[in-house]
């Protein structure tokens, strides 16, 4: 899934192809992608793109047209991606089963296709008048990198939280934009367990894990900056230290990272750097084995 140094790449590649363009037609291709209705999708036929934004996990593309300013929020869940063609290839796309779930073409010829992967169908399309009409927007938490999300911010949000750590940093209405990959990264980053329960965190502690998020987060988005939407995939998977490296030596101490899988998704984990050297029992609701 793209996370938020992702999306901020795609973002900042968005902002330096799209705005002051014109939009010639955003046409739907599988039946699942397009979330509302009013304003219709043709209403930025002509408009104008004049920012992109971020929440989160979400793009935001503002248009500016005869219906006055729009935004079109775009989230690419777990298999959606954003693929940039200059030129679009000529004629309508085709409704099939193939991955292309949503193409924008813009009055020069090029623009863009959302493509998605997969049987389950989550990516989705937003158009409204203001980014807060969509529950997903409206329901996040700060964003990690904001200037004005501090430590202590951050201490404030956890203090009234009593669950595992991991579950707590993936958490959308708890904090914006982390998901599986990137929770891994910074916990292993902060030397700390995926199951740690929040309360349990000393002051150090928590001091300690936002350093880490903020580093890791930051780190990923440099390595990010510049690359065409292309690329983005494989600079992640290539800068990850733990996450989907199981069996694979730790970078730091050299121990082998371990998994614990669950019915939809997995974790990795440095037994050494992570848990005093315990492996993590391979079931739902994990405890340390002893």
């Amino acid at each position: 899934m793209p996370e938020l140094p992702e999306v901020e790449a795609l973002r900042a590649f968005l902002d330096a192809h799209l705005v002051g363009k014109e939009i010639a037609r955003v046409l739907p291709v599988a039946i699942s992608v397009l979330k509302t209705y009013d304003p219709p999708l043709g209403t930025v036929e002509g408009a104008e793109v004049t920012a992109v934004g971020r929440h989160g996990k979400y793009l935001d593309l503002t248009t500016t047209g005869t219906a006055g300013e729009l935004h079109l929020l775009i989230h690419l869940a777990r298999t959606g991606w954003l693929r940039w063609q200059d030129p679009l290839p000529s004629g309508p796309p085709k409704p099939g089963r193939g991955p292309l779930a949503l193409r924008t073409a813009l009055t020069g010829g090029d623009g863009f296709d959302l493509t998605e992967f997969g049987t389950t169908k989550r990516l989705s399309v937003h158009l409204v008048h203001d980014p807060r009409e969509v529950p997903g927007v409206a329901r996040l938490g700060p964003d990690p990198l904001a200037e004005d999300f501090g430590p202590e911010e951050f201490a404030a949000l956890l203090a009234g939280e009593r669950r595992q750590i991991k579950g707590a940093l993936r958490d959308q209405r708890l904090i914006a934009g982390i998901g599986n990959a990137y929770s891994d990264e910074i916990l292993h980053a902060a030397r700390m367990s995926p199951f740690k329960p929040t309360g349990n965190l000393t002051p150090e502690e928590t001091a300690s894990l936002y350093a880490a998020m903020r580093a890791t987060l930051r780190e990923a988005v440099e390595r990010s900056r510049g690359l065409a939407a292309g690329k983005l995939k494989s600079e992640k998977k290539s800068g990850l230290r733990v996450h989907g490296r199981t069996g694979a030596p730790c970078p730091v101490c050299g121990d082998t990272v371990r998994e614990v899988s669950f019915s939809d998704s997995s974790l990795q984990y440095c037994p050494t750097c992570q848990t005093g050297g315990r492996t993590l029992a391979d079931r739902r609701l994990s405890r340390l084995l002893k």
